[in-house]
């Protein structure tokens, strides 16, 4: 009888210790995390980036997206809901982080959509339609342009855009700020430059929470 519980002794010693040891990880991780966007303060944010929200906000969500990845498309309500239901104290800015193939492309069009004050419609159609063009192993991306289509964007104009120095420009100081903030995989949240302890919607949810309370003593 003592062989068999010695043994079982070991694997719960052994899983305690794989549990202890993955937690102390994120930990590290997130401090890690915590003191690169602390010493780049400046990738975060650029003067190009899509806001949504009040620009005088004092609790900023930063949100690195892939416009191809479900999980931002899934998250995409919740974070609209954080800023429309803050009264002005929540904003959102938008980072690109196209890591999927074909993403680029769609960014460029959101960006060509955006230079006729059609950025917000476009990009909620864009994502409520992945399944329709996103698919990882045959994207489709000259699908999204009958999809911005019906958010009131001018096709013809949009095409002529895409080329646009300013669309290039924002592109590479993204692709420049992913490096530099270690950026690897969407959506990735930072709130006033504090990067979420641990992925999940509860998780964004009570840190959106507690920097409101601290810029606005709540």
């Amino acid at each position: 009888m003592k062989k068999p519980l010695i043994v079982i002794g070991t694997i719960v010693l052994a899983a305690v210790a794989f549990i202890g040891g993955s937690r102390l990880y994120q930990q590290s991780q997130t401090s890690e995390r915590a003191g690169l966007t602390s010493s780049r303060s400046a990738n975060l944010v650029r003067p190009h980036s899509p806001i949504f929200g009040s620009e005088s906000a004092k609790v900023t969500i930063v949100e690195f997206l892939d416009p191809a990845c479900e999980t931002c498309g899934a998250m995409a309500p919740l974070v609209k809901s954080l800023v429309t239901a803050s009264f002005g104290q929540v904003r959102l800015v938008v980072r690109y982080a196209p890591l999927h193939q074909g993403s680029d492309q769609i960014v460029r069009i959101l960006e060509a959509a955006r230079l006729q004050g059609k950025y917000w419609q476009a990009l909620e159609a864009v994502l409520a339609s992945q399944s329709m063009w996103a698919s990882h192993d045959n994207p489709r991306p000259e699908l999204v342009w009958n999809i911005i289509g019906t958010a009131g964007v001018d096709i013809a104009q949009a095409k002529a855009d895409l080329q646009n120095p300013k669309i290039t420009e924002a592109l590479r100081l993204d692709r420049e700020d992913l490096v530099a903030l270690k950026v690897t995989k969407t959506p990735e949240f930072f709130v006033n430059g504090k990067p979420l302890p641990q992925f999940g919607p509860e998780q964004l949810k009570a840190l959106v929470k507690s920097e409101t309370r601290a810029a606005y003593g709540q």
